[in-house]
């Protein structure tokens, strides 16, 4: 079992505009996991800038996945909100250049990742009062099990994590990632990869999907898609 030190201080957002604390109202253990996992992700030496600021890059994703489930599924459980924070705890830890190069390789590295994720979000969680049968439904919930195996329904928290994750990469990661096909022509694979994307997401997640408010060329992008 991995051993992880709780931490108690809180990260309450960046800059001038803050990621809201969702964890206000919350009881203790589950203040306590999300402390822990942000003081974790914290220490991330990759780095996205926020408004022309450096953070830790894992630190604000957690932090935006837990906005964004916050703000659309206000009834979500404690083990999901865990979930969502931790889908990307110490996600540097394992390196894509460490498995295979090709789609094989990329599978087993996405799946090594999920494993790890939840093992370290579910030792977190036992040190902090959850049982063991709660933690291993986290890491479940991490490791998408019930989507791997086609058994997901509408309402599954492993989809609903699924859907969070696509909304914050459209909102917040689409831009750039789409950059580089666009300076190589090559919008035809953007447009491929928003399909993907969308077929990932249930009906829920289609429809906030809809409303966010994306720049021009990546709106047009994502009209294409879903056009052809």
């Amino acid at each position: 079992m991995l051993k992880i030190s709780i931490f108690l201080l809180m990260i309450n957002g960046y800059d001038n505009n803050p990621i809201p604390d969702v964890t206000t109202h919350m009881t203790t253990p589950l203040q306590t996991v999300l402390s822990a996992i942000d003081n974790i992700n914290k220490t991330d030496t990759n780095i996205t800038l926020v408004d022309g600021i450096e953070m830790p890059k894992e630190l604000i994703y957690g932090q935006r996945m837990s906005q964004c489930l916050a703000i659309h599924w206000t009834d979500s459980s404690e083990l999901l909100q865990i979930a969502v924070r931790g889908q990307h705890i110490k996600r540097w830890h394992l390196k894509r250049s460490e498995f295979e190069q090709g789609k094989a390789g990329y599978y087993q590295w996405r799946i090594a990742l999920g494993k790890f994720h939840g093992e370290l979000t579910a030792a977190i969680m036992l040190e902090s009062g959850y049982t063991a049968e709660q933690a291993e439904q986290t890491a479940a919930i991490i490791r998408k099990d019930l989507i791997r195996q086609k058994k997901a329904k509408v309402n599954d928290d492993s989809q609903t994590l699924e859907d969070v994750a696509c909304l914050v990469f459209l909102e917040h990661y689409f831009d750039e990632f789409s950059a580089q096909y666009i300076a190589d022509n090559n919008e035809e694979k953007i447009i491929r990869i928003v399909k993907l994307t969308w077929g990932k997401m249930s009906e829920r997640g289609h429809e906030i999907a809809l409303t966010l408010t994306l720049p021009d060329h990546l709106a047009a992008i994502v009209g294409k898609a879903l056009a052809s």
